[in-house]
Parts: structure tokens; C-alpha cells; sequence
């Protein structure tokens, strides 16, 4: 089973509705202009087709609608991954306002439209009255063709996607042959200019501190010995100082304790004054004025800066600089590299080539067998002895989706020549062959609960028969509902809806309620013979749900 339940409120005529499904086969029936078809446009919209304020019913503010599935591995999956609770059920809830503003819920939790219809392919398969249009789109029929065969593009698609960029690449290499040479010079020219200075990063900033201290030299030297005076050279120093203070508290430490800690002090600081005293030694020992060192350094400093100035940067952008442009020159020198982008085109063609071959011979054995058994379900859709063909077409340059391109032929009669089903068929056994495709492709799909929409317009009598008896096999392994204005095909349903209108105050409600008994037997006969039952009518109704 797949849909459990279905509630409206203030859905377009239906002020309230709460509905109970069944498994098998379900028919809705009704008068015309009764709505049968609300149902499935509410069923739409739960599942994330386009809101429209027009669905709110007249007087009120709001419609509401919900839609209760059974769940199963692949749904409780796809909702594990889109972080909704996985339930036994899964239950789908969406409002419309007048503003035409929505909002949607999946396990009562906040959903967008698009996760709805992530999760619709898995729930429901609606094939609508116009059906049979889509028979004559190539895309359309190619796809059905590829579900049947058990085909993926999506692979296919990224061969071609990547086949037209490594053609593009080398078409526009080619094209771009002489500017692109004018700007591998330009870039080589400055590479070269920059190559001459040989920026490392952070250069900048150390030999900037090396030509301050080199031109300050003097200076600093005098410096150095101004503190050596001080700290140890001069007749005061701070170091004999320091060291007289010291003994002099030292020798009276036994009498007074408290010079402890003071001795303790002046120690930390003479030695201390010492150690300063031997790094400025050090220093004076070994630093030296370096005038050709200076002048190196002012000449680089220069460079620097004139090739900023040149190039409209920082003087510590340049090592960044460099490497970007050396980056663009291989990427031309790559780009310009014809052969090699023709290597990449051809590799990326027989890619391409090899898996849109695998993908021929899937359709190639594929297009015959859906074509017998599309065929064999023609002949009890009233269609004796036409013949169904599914033709490949060799197409003049390969496309995204494979070689060849898939087309529907048809022979309404034996012995007449296939030809496309647009030009051949008439609407009626257009619906037919789109029934007969519906049928024979009904298992592809994932979801569990299968849809026709009105899809037996066009058929009567004892084909009406047939197309009841062929859907009410389907609802045995699947969920099978119908709108059908055929008593055929009612009378062969497992569960059967009628849809009703009603005025109150001026206002025009639809219900939807379920039919059985004798109660069903009088909605078959209207469907028979109109609202005036005879007895005659009731019997043949009679009948045919014993049938």
C-alpha cells in the first residue's frame, strides 16, 4: 500500500474532508463539474506542485492539506539524509494562504516545496488525460525508453560536459593564439625584470632593519661606550658603586638581619651590571662601520623600491607579485600547449564515446522488447492487429544524452507501414497507447501508489473492460486509483469513491464518500444511463460488479 489518508480543509469547494484509503484498485467517480479531480490536485500540491492562492476556498483564510504514506526503506533513507524523523508513516502537510503564501511540513517538522517533490517520484506516479502528448516529445519518450532499459545519463552527461570544455580549451587556444603570445611576453619581460632583484619573502623587512643599523653605526657606538662609562670604566662607575654598597651592608648583616634581603638585592643588580657590561664589550669588540655594506644595501633598497614604484605596488607585495605571475605564465604556456589540448580532447571524446556506446546497446535491446510488450497490450486496448515500434535514430552529431534519439511509431492496423504516433493516431488511440505504455512501464518507477487521471478518455465498450481488468491486476502489487467516467471500469475497482456536490446557503461544496452495496449499484447505473435509474439499468449494474 502507499497513500493512507487524505484531509482537506477549504480546499477549493471541499470545506472539510478526511478520507481513508485503501490498498488495490480505487475508482473516483461523479458527475461532470463535481470535482473528481480535486483529489489528485490536492494530492499535487501535498507533494509540492506550485501554490496558488486560487486553491483557498471562497470566505476563508487558509486551505490545508495532508497527505498520510506508508513509509518504507528508501523513504525512511531519503529522510534520515534530509534530517527528518523517520516514522512507520510519513505524514506530509502543507497551507496555503490567500496571499498564495506556503508553507510546508514533512513528520511535523518544516519542509520546503522542493523537498516535497524530492520525495514525490518515490511516493506517486500521475498519469494524466493528456498523457498521450508527451508521445511526441523526443525527450520524453527517450527517457521512458532509458527507465525501461534500466539506464542512467547522469554519467553519460558528465563525459559530454567535460568532451565540450576540453574542446572549447583547445578552440579557444587556437582562436587566442596572438594575444596570448603578446601577454606570455609581457609576462615574461616582467618576470624577468623582477627575476634581476630576486625578492625573498620578508626580505624587505630585514634588510631595511640592516640599513638602519648600518647607517646609524656611529651612533650606536657611541652609545655602547657612553653606557661602558657609566657601567664600569669611569672613576664612578655603577659597578664599583654597587659593589661598595654591598659590602658595607654585608659587614653589619650579622648585626642587623634586615640587611639580608637588601644584600641579596645589590647582588642581583651588580651581577647583572656585569653581565650588561660584557654584552657591550661584545658588541664594541665586533661592530663595525661596513661603509661598502651600506652602500650594497642602498643600492638594493633602491631596486626595491623602483620596481614598486614601476609596478604600482608595495616594495613587500613584490615576492608575491613574482610567483602570481610566474602562476599566469604556465598557465598560458599550458594553454598554448595545442597539442597537449588536443590530447585532452581526444582523451575526454573516447570517454565520452565508450560510455555513450554501452548506453546504444542498453537502448538497442531494450527498444524491441518494450515494443513487443507495449504491442501485446495494445491488442486488448481495441487496437487488433496494430503494431507498436520503438525506432533509434542515428543522430548527425552525438548530444548530451547519447548517440541516437528514441521515437515512437505505430501501426494502428495490420499490414500498414509503423509511422510516428503523431501523425497516425487519433486522440482516442492516442489515450489508448498512452494506457498501453502506462501499463506495460508501471513497475519502473519507485513509488507504490499508481494514478490515472481520466487516461481512458476515447475508450468505451468492451475495451472500457479491458482497461478496468488491466488496472485492477495492477492494484495488486500496487496501489492503483483512477478518475473514470467509464462504469466499466468502476465496476472493476476494489474500492469505489463517489464525488458529489451540494449547495448550502448559497454555496457549493463537493464530498467525497465511499460507495458499496446497493448504493454502488445505483451510482454504476447512473453512470450507465443517467440519473433516471430503471430497473433495466440497475440490473445491468447489477451485473457488472458481479462479473
Amino acid at each position: 500500500m502507499g497513500l493512507k489518508s487524505i484531509a482537506l480543509r477549504d480546499f477549493v469547494i471541499v470545506r472539510t474532508l478526511d478520507l481513508d484509503l485503501a490498498g488495490g484498485f480505487t475508482v473516483l467517480t461523479g458527475e461532470t463539474g463535481a470535482g473528481k479531480s480535486i483529489l489528485i490536485d490536492a494530492l499535487q500540491l501535498a507533494l509540492g506542485a506550485r501554490a496558488d492562492a486560487g486553491v483557498v476556498r471562497e470566505g476563508a483564510q487558509r486551505c490545508e492539506i495532508s497527505a498520510e504514506f506508508d513509509s518504507s526503506p528508501i523513504i525512511a533513507t531519503w529522510l534520515e539524509e534530509a534530517g527528518f524523523a523517520a516514522n512507520d508513516s510519513l505524514l506530509l502537510r502543507r497551507t496555503i494562504d490567500t496571499q498564495g503564501k506556503s508553507r510546508a511540513w514533512i513528520n511535523g517538522s518544516a519542509a520546503t516545496a522542493s523537498q516535497l517533490k524530492d520525495l514525490a517520484d518515490k511516493l506517486v506516479d500521475i498519469h494524466g488525460q493528456h498523457a498521450w502528448q508527451s508521445l511526441t516529445r523526443p525527450d520524453a519518450v527517450r527517457s521512458l525508453l532509458d527507465s525501461y532499459a534500466n539506464v542512467s545519463i547522469k554519467e553519460l552527461s558528465g563525459y559530454w560536459q567535460a568532451w565540450r570544455q576540453a574542446l572549447k580549451a583547445r578552440l579557444d587556444a587556437r582562436s587566442a593564439q596572438d594575444s596570448a603570445q603578446r601577454e606570455r611576453e609581457r609576462l615574461a619581460w616582467q618576470i624577468g625584470e623582477l627575476d634581476k632583484l630576486a625578492p625573498r619573502p620578508g626580505e624587505w623587512d630585514e634588510i631595511n632593519a640592516q640599513h638602519s643599523r648600518l647607517s646609524n653605526a656611529q651612533t650606536l657606538r657611541d652609545a655602547v661606550q657612553a653606557a661602558l662609562n657609566a657601567l664600569a670604566e669611569s672613576e664612578q662607575n655603577a659597578t664599583s658603586l654597587l659593589s661598595r654598597a654591598l659590602n658595607s651592608l654585608q659587614s653589619q648583616s650579622h648585626i642587623e638581619p634586615q640587611f639580608h634581603s637588601l644584600t641579596e638585592v645589590l647582588s642581583s643588580a651588580l651581577a647583572q651590571t656585569e653581565d650588561a657590561v660584557h654584552s657591550l664589550n661584545s658588541y664594541a669588540r665586533y661592530a663595525e662601520l661596513e661603509p661598502q655594506r651600506l652602500n650594497d644595501l642602498d643600492e638594493r633598497l633602491g631596486l626595491w623600491v623602483s620596481l614598486a614604484r614601476r609596478y604600482k605596488r608595495q616594495p613587500a607585495d613584490l615576492p608575491e607579485l613574482l610567483t602570481g605571475w610566474r602562476v599566469e605564465l604556465q598557465k598560458l604556456d599550458e594553454a598554448a600547449d595545442l597539442a597537449q589540448l588536443e590530447r585532452f580532447e581526444k582523451q575526454a571524446h573516447l570517454k565520452y564515446l565508450e560510455e555513450a556506446k554501452a548506453i546504444t546497446g542498453f537502448r538497442t535491446k531494450a527498444a524491441p522488447a518494450l515494443a513487443k510488450a507495449i504491442t501485446h497490450a495494445m491488442q486488448g486496448l481495441g487496437m487488433q492487429g496494430g503494431q507498436f515500434v520503438v525506432a533509434l535514430n542515428i543522430l548527425e552529431q552525438p548530444a548530451q544524452y547519447g548517440l541516437e534519439q528514441a521515437e515512437f511509431l505505430v501501426a494502428g492496423h495490420s499490414g500498414t507501414t509503423p509511422r510516428p504516433v503523431g501523425k497516425v493516431a487519433s486522440g482516442g488511440e492516442l489515450s489508448r497507447i498512452a494506457l498501453a505504455i502506462a501499463v506495460t512501464t508501471s513497475q519502473l518507477g519507485e513509488a507504490q501508489t499508481l494514478i490515472f487521471d481520466e487516461v481512458d478518455s476515447g475508450v468505451g465498450g468492451a475495451v472500457a473492460e479491458t482497461v478496468g481488468r488491466l488496472m485492477q491486476q495492477l492494484g495488486k502489487d500496487r496501489q492503483v486509483m483512477a478518475v473514470t467516467h467509464l462504469p466499466q471500469v468502476a465496476a472493476c475497482s476494489d474500492q469505489h469513491l463517489v464525488v458529489s456536490k451540494m449547495t448550502e446557503k448559497g454555496q457549493t461544496f463537493s464530498t467525497v464518500e465511499p460507495v458499496t452495496g446497493e448504493t454502488r449499484v445505483a451510482e454504476i447505473g447512473r453512470m450507465l444511463g443517467g440519473e433516471k435509474l430503471s430497473s433495466t439499468t440497475l440490473a445491468h449494474a447489477k451485473e457488472m460488479l458481479e462479473q
